[in-house]
């Protein structure tokens, strides 16, 4: 079961995370929830494995957002650096960023 002990071991910043939901804990935790639900990672793949930068920003921009607003800092950080150089229109290689945030993708559906 999702707690907020679980993911803070996880990296979270429940407080923060918390604040932003008015200090509701059960509406954090859903909203965790939901983000553990969300298709926008696989879509993300999607679009850098067929070279849509453009496609690729929005959803890495669409994660960025959620994550932060949730406080999940292990995902946030390689998101945030995708979605930096996105923007930008940089061409480099996206894999080790999105296969690290693939990896705390995982690591927070297993909690």
């Amino acid at each position: 079961m999702l707690s907020t002990e679980k993911l803070e071991e996880f990296g979270a910043d429940t407080r923060t995370g918390i604040s932003r939901c008015m200090g509701n804990e059960d509406f954090y935790l859903m909203l965790v929830k939901k983000a553990v639900g969300d298709n926008r990672l696989p879509l993300l793949r999607k679009a850098i494995e067929e070279n849509d930068l453009k496609g690729a920003f929005e959803n890495a921009h669409a994660l960025k957002g959620m994550y932060a607003n949730l406080s999940l800092t292990p995902l946030l950080a390689p998101v945030s650096e995708m979605t930096e150089l996105l923007r930008a229109g940089t061409r480099t290689d996206y894999f080790p960023l999105l296969e690290e945030a693939e990896k705390q993708f995982e690591r927070l559906c297993s909690l």
